[in-house]
């Protein structure tokens, strides 16, 4: 039987491109229901303030009102508070006080979104402004308000204590290191920005007592099971349906307080009420990422070899602890900040604070803290490299892990599964001819040239697909993913996963790993997603799980159904089991190759007259849930080039060369195509992304003119590579990529700016090194982080 496609792997046009480039895609906001309702909350403009009334006769009172909620309304339903993937708790509606700017004081439900708009208008609420903590180095003080009051006995602002690694023995390699360099450096609070904002659709039915969600969340089986929690609704009756969604990167994992106000909503007027928040709400209040201080060390050799690594941590979490990350990591997978380097020993200390800010720290384009671990390390080696007077790449290359040291044990305790690092590395480095660059550099410096050229590297491991369940778990939920695969008759098949896409390409992939292991075409493959009704329980996508987990589930379901169809063809053949042998798409007697029975043949007869042998059961269909045995690790060399202009600090990005390994490659298509997004985010993240606040707590990046983010402008056209080396453990030996090239190349934007700066003596500058902020580490000045556009 012929197919339209080849089987398997490698190159194919997304099969969603088909709706998407025709405007035929569905978001939550297309979505329309009759008799629908519409919301709008009431934001605080206060980033800490206590709450003495709210006034709603006059919105209330306004025609086409159908119903204002506040915080006393949901506090007399129970429903006053919701848990955060961090089991704190978090204000739907502030009632006592609010504790951030753009905090959700009041939700009101109108015939149309403009008359709620404007009913907001007419609530009076009267506050008593209180002092802000805005910066995390001084939450601790003894002076600082308590943010967190509502909590008992909370008399500071502090969140936990967390660390990993050995202190003694890392310590005594300190005391006795022949070179120690150590530096400050702050990873500033940046946000997923996602195209499509947030926002849900509710749809209560009180005769069934079924609620529906249509909301767009990277895990709606997550969702589901928090909406039973906060709503006390039997889990069966509550269906989560997530459309198309414009983006998530992280921001989208966690339940919003407009989600659960859209459900009240709907539950109070016994229509559908949707909410979708407009771009300022989106930056102002859902969740950000990063926002860490840190002082790293190293201790190293006189000739660059390192031996031990320390660091201290002070992580802002924003108003409420809505981090989300696996429960038994507060500080997410930081404490894979030793990095991909052979070194004997290492430790880390990491304090979690409360900050009048948004809460949350989204695992945004990132594995849980992994971004901030891997710029970390990267800044310390090349402060390392600056202090020996030695070349970055030569200072990596001595130090990095070799393949023979695989599996590998880090000082941490986590286990990598496989790689040959100086390989990547040398590929980079050929690919960039990294000689002839540094010779460009010497004679352009030599020459008196006034453009300043830089060259920045960065070496990076990463760790993704959250599991196994044992250690990983979100309010309980174990990180493991199901899959279900059924062939019909005439052969076509549709497999139903429980991850989510936001633009990765899922039904592409999917359909690619069934097509590979069932040797039909992918164009005969249908992939399910996003219906809580429709799919099998798991923990969603985020982190780069969808690959090493949800993959790895279909590949596992596609061979039960392969095993499966060996029974009934062995009855269609009248061979024993054992006489038959797999040959893509085949079952085929042993010895005589030409009889045999194609997959739609046996999926035809599965359903047919054939008898079967006893206790086998008719039907090509398996459901399958993937427990990952560990997490699997990719990895990558990148090397950036700028040039700055010492006048204006305009700093400009001429190459940028990027060569991942991420295990083996399904769609290597799809594969560039999220490394080219996610080194555009490096881009914005190193140059020009800030969320910033003044010292009252106002935010002051609410909107794209003042929160920058990078276009094509700002960005080379991408030189990229590949080393393929499989995961062992991973059925189908791939890593995951979407997150890496966030990862890995902030670090290397940020060592090209200092490597251009180096005449001028300067060793350190912290992100984002716009042209003000560079024109000032030229002229001796402080860096800014308290603007949004310096």
């Amino acid at each position: 039987m012929t197919t339209s496609t080849p089987m398997g792997f490698g190159r194919m046009h997304r099969k969603e491109d088909a709706r998407f480039i025709r405007g035929r895609g569905q978001y939550v906001d297309d979505v329309q229901l009759p008799g629908m309702l519409h919301g709008a909350i009431l934001r605080s403009p206060h980033a800490h303030a206590r709450i003495l009334s709210v006034d709603t006769s006059a919105a209330e009172a306004l025609p086409g009102v159908k119903a204002v909620i506040t915080g006393e309304t949901l506090a007399g339903l129970g429903l006053a508070w919701m848990p955060t993937l961090s089991k704190d708790v978090q204000a739907v509606l502030a009632t006592d006080k609010v504790r951030f700017q753009g905090q959700e004081v009041a939700f009101v439900v109108a015939e149309d979104r403009y008359i709620a708009r404007d009913a907001l208008e007419l609530i009076e609420v009267d506050y008593e402004p209180l002092p802000s903590v805005i910066d995390a180095r001084t939450a601790l003080a003894e002076a600082a308000p308590v943010i967190r009051d509502d909590l008992d006995g909370k008399k500071d602002n502090h969140i936990f204590d967390w660390e990993a690694g050995d202190r003694a023995h890392t310590e005594a390699i300190f005391e006795r290191a022949e070179v120690r360099v150590s530096q400050d450096m702050l990873y500033p609070r940046v946000h997923p920005a996602p195209l499509e904002t947030c926002g849900a659709l509710a749809d209560f039915d009180k005769v069934t007592g079924k609620l529906t969600v249509w909301c767009p969340t990277q895990a709606p089986h997550a969702h589901r099971t928090l909406y039973a929690m906060v709503a006390g609704l039997p889990e069966h009756k509550i269906r989560v349906i997530s459309p198309d969604i414009g983006g998530g990167f992280g921001g989208k994992v966690g339940i919003y307080p407009g989600y659960v106000c859209a459900i009240v909503g709907s539950i109070v007027t016994g229509k559908p009420v949707k909410w979708m928040e407009d771009r300022s709400e989106n930056l102002m209040s859902t969740a950000f990422a990063r926002d860490y201080h840190m002082t790293g060390e190293i201790a190293a050799t006189q000739d660059g070899r390192v031996q031990a690594i320390r660091v201290k941590v002070l992580a802002d979490h924003g108003a409420f602890n809505g981090t989300a990350q696996p429960t038994k990591f507060p500080a997410g997978f930081f404490h894979v900040f030793s990095g991909s380097y052979d070194i004997e020993t290492a430790h880390c200390e990491v304090t979690g604070v409360y900050s009048n800010k948004a809460p949350g720290g989204v695992a945004y384009a990132c594995s849980f803290r992994i971004t901030e671990a891997v710029y970390l390390v990267e800044r310390l080696m090349d402060v390392l490299a600056y202090e020996l007077g030695m070349d970055p790449a030569e200072l990596r290359m001595k130090n990095l892990l070799r393949a023979d040291q695989f599996p590998y044990t880090s000082p941490t305790g986590w286990e990598y599964d496989s790689g040959d690092y100086p390989r990547t590395l040398a590929l980079a480095m050929e690919m960039a001819g990294y000689d002839k660059l540094r010779a460009e550099q010497a004679e352009r410096r030599a020459n008196g040239d006034r453009r300043l050229m830089g060259i920045g590297l960065s070496f990076f491991t990463e760790a993704v697909g959250a599991g196994p369940r044992k250690h990983m778990d979100i309010l309980g939920l174990g990180m493991a993913d199901g899959a279900e695969l059924r062939v019909h008759p005439t052969g076509k098949a549709v497999l139903r996963v429980s991850c989510q896409s936001q633009g990765q390409g899922h039904e592409t992939t999917f359909a690619q790993i069934v097509a590979e292991e069932l040797g039909i075409s992918p164009d005969d493959v249908d992939v399910v997603h996003g219906d809580t009704d429709q799919t099998p329980f798991g923990l969603g996508t985020y982190g780069s799980r969808s690959t090493p987990v949800s993959g790895a589930a279909a590949a596992m379901v596609t061979r039960k159904v392969r095993d499966r169809a060996k029974l009934v063809a062995s009855a269609m053949l009248e061979v024993a089991p054992d006489d038959l042998e797999w040959t893509k798409g085949r079952w085929s007697v042993k010895g005589d190759p030409k009889h045999g029975a194609t997959i739609q043949e046996i999926a035809l007869a599965s359903h047919g007259a054939v008898e079967l042998p006893e206790g086998v059961e008719g039907h090509l269909d398996a459901t399958c849930v993937y427990n990952p045995p560990n997490l699997t690790y990719p990895f990558g060399a990148y090397i950036c080039v700028v040039d700055v202009d010492p006048d204006t600090g305009q700093v400009d990005v001429r190459r940028f060369i990027a060569v991942d390994d991420c295990g083996v490659r399904i769609n290597p298509m799809i594969v560039e195509g999220q490394i080219h997004g996610g080194l555009a985010d490096g881009i914005g993240m190193a140059l020009m992304q800030l969320m910033a606040f003044d010292e009252d707590g106002n935010h002051l990046g609410a909107s794209f003119m003042d929160y920058l983010l990078p276009t094509a402008v700002e960005c080379p056209s991408w030189e990229l590579g590949e080393t393929v080396t499989p995961s062992p453990h991973h059925p189908i030996g791939a890593k995951g990529v979407g997150e890496s090239a966030t990862v890995g190349s902030p670090a290397a934007v940020v060592n090209a700016v200092l490597d251009a700066l180096k005449p001028y003596g300067i060793r350190h500058a912290d992100m984002p090194l716009t042209p003000s902020n560079v024109w000032r580490a030229i002229q001796g000045r402080p860096i800014r982080t308290d603007l949004a556009i310096t």
